[in-house]
């Protein structure tokens, strides 16, 4: 899969993506990521990439025309079957796992990072396929979205992570937070771990898992619940933590 960045800092980039999966995935040649200097695309001796609103208002908005000439210029070089033109906004729709794993089915992301009060609205109207927002929050630019964007996503591409069901047992792919998890040592300074987990049951052990997720998602989440993949065995399970959560006492 290949990613491509437009941004007015590519420095940003560097160190990020040299660690860990990332790194590994584009050791193993399961991605490929270019870091493209919007500057690069000026035609003017200031390399100017963005000027003032019409209609007056504050901050700058970034040019359309640096914008087309990036994006068409990348397009023309790979033509990529199945491609999106991401545009990292507080406006988009918020990102997240199911997102993540549609993008996974790609063979290119164009992602555009935009800065001070965002990008000309002929570049979404005409060149973005999909405006995306990792939170109900406002960043500087849209350099630290972009990273989480692929994060997520090359996490989900076969052989990354080493491991066919790691992707698979994480918080959010089934639509709940995941269960709690231990290791070694058993006991330490008075805590133990549960003892299903030292059993060798694995049928216990995966029941008690699906009750700590469902759990966890109902303190923290409970938003989730409702549109999560639920079993007849986990509805059960829900309504006996919540009479369990009537029956304590009222501080």
């Amino acid at each position: 899969m290949r990613f491509d960045l437009i941004t007015i800092f590519p420095e940003f980039f560097q160190g990020p993506f040299e660690f860990g999966i990332i790194r590994r995935a584009i050791q193993r040649k399961i991605i490929s990521l270019g870091i493209h200097d919007l500057r690069d695309f000026t035609h003017d001796k200031h390399q100017m990439v963005d000027d003032r609103p019409f209609g007056g208002g504050d901050g700058m908005v970034l040019k359309p025309e640096p914008l087309f000439r990036a994006v068409e210029w990348i397009k023309g070089s790979s033509r990529s079957a199945k491609s999106a033109t991401v545009f990292l906004t507080p406006q988009g729709r918020r990102f997240d796992q199911q997102t993540a794993a549609r993008f996974a089915d790609l063979d290119q992301m164009i992602l555009l990072c935009g800065r001070y009060e965002g990008i000309d609205q002929r570049v979404i109207d005409n060149l973005v396929t999909d405006e995306v927002s990792i939170g109900d929050y406002v960043l500087s630019g849209g350099e630290l979205p972009a990273m989480v964007l692929v994060d997520a996503v090359v996490r989900l591409l076969p052989d990354a992570l080493g491991s066919e069901t790691s992707a698979v047992n994480e918080s959010f792919s089934s639509g709940l937070l995941d269960f709690p998890h231990y290791t070694r040592p058993a006991e330490y300074r008075g805590f133990a771990v549960p003892e299903v987990l030292q059993n060798g049951n694995h049928k216990q052990i995966a029941v008690w898992r699906r009750r700590k997720s469902i759990q966890k998602t109902i303190l923290n989440r409970p938003d989730l619940i409702e549109t999560a993949d639920l079993s007849e065995e986990d509805r059960l399970i829900i309504h006996k933590l919540r009479e369990q959560d009537k029956e304590k006492p009222q501080s």
